[in-house]
C-alpha cells in the first residue's frame, strides 16, 4: 500500500504523517509512507488544501487531520 501525505512540512503536516503511521503500523498492513513537499506534485492530485493523504493514488482527506482511527477505516476501506 502507497500513502503519501501532501504538505508543505507544517505541523499538521506532521502531526497527519505521524498518524497515518501509527493507524497502518496498529493494522499490520505491508506500507510504503513518503511525505511529499514539492507544490508541483501537489498540485497533481488537485489537492487545494493542505495536509492530504493519499492512500493508493486516490486523495482520501485533504485539509484537516483526522484521528488515528478515521485513517485505519480509511486504510482499510482500500486495503480490500
Amino acid at each position: 500500500m502507497q500513502l503519501l501525505v501532501l504538505g508543505t512540512g507544517c505541523a499538521k503536516c506532521t502531526k497527519l504523517y505521524e498518524a497515518t503511521e501509527q493507524a497502518a503500523q496498529a493494522l499490520g498492513l505491508p506500507y510504503e509512507l513518503e511525505k511529499v513537499t514539492d507544490l508541483n506534485r501537489i498540485m497533481l492530485f488537485g489537492v487545494m488544501m493542505t495536509p492530504a493523504l493519499v492512500v493508493d493514488g486516490q486523495v482520501k482527506v485533504s485539509g484537516k487531520v483526522p484521528s488515528v482511527d478515521e485513517i485505519k477505516t480509511m486504510l482499510r476501506q482500500t486495503g480490500k
